[in-house]
């Protein structure tokens, strides 16, 4: 998501080294597929040009592995700052984070919107948050069904999508005031409960 009062991107839940943290543990996965994850971001990179990046939680899938040198470089290349807001996920050590000046912080509060990983409720914040990989099953008159990434607004809050290309999705159910924001190639397409 660009946040253009900010110059700011915010990405959520790219999960980077979980392929090879599959791989070394015996799945049967490309090695290749992990590339796509940079080739989104430089995409994402290259179409707004922010000045600030905002990794909201679970940049990395698990603990540091060969991936990290990859990332390591790819952090080289980019003129924004970068904040990683920690997620369950993001065990690594803060100081190597820290190494790469990026800045690591539980939330980030600017104005009234409230930057974190998990969702949180304020009554007098919006909360913009990651963690749940929201995805909505559409089903065809053949009966035949996919789940499709999306945004996901509720009161007071608004869910990002995952960002990485191997993470899984979760179909939540609507309730009537939410909004389900339908990631379809070149367009987004509004859902709500019927």
């Amino acid at each position: 998501m660009y946040w253009s009062e900010e110059s700011a991107l915010l990405i959520s839940d790219v999960h980077l080294g979980k392929i090879a943290h599959f791989r070394k543990h015996g799945s049967a996965l490309p090695s290749q597929a992990a590339s796509e994850n940079y080739t989104r971001l430089n995409a994402v990179i290259a179409l707004f040009k922010p000045k600030k990046i905002y990794f909201m939680g679970d940049l990395f899938h698990s603990s540091i592995n060969l991936e990290w040198l990859t990332f390591k470089n790819w952090v080289k290349q980019q003129t924004a700052s970068i904040t990683l807001i920690i997620g369950n996920h993001d065990i690594i050590d803060k100081n190597l984070f820290t190494q790469l000046n990026i800045n690591c912080v539980k939330q980030l509060k600017t104005n009234q919107i409230l930057l974190t990983h998990e969702p949180q409720n304020y009554p007098t914040l919006f909360n913009i948050c990651g963690h749940i990989h929201p995805g909505v099953k559409l089903v065809g008159y053949g009966k035949q069904k996919i789940t499709k990434a999306c945004f996901l607004q509720l009161n007071q809050q608004l869910i990002l999508p995952a960002f990485g290309v191997f993470t899984g999705l979760h179909a939540p159910k609507l309730k009537v005031n939410d909004i389900a924001y339908v990631i379809a190639e070149n367009e987004i397409i509004p859902f709500k409960k019927q």
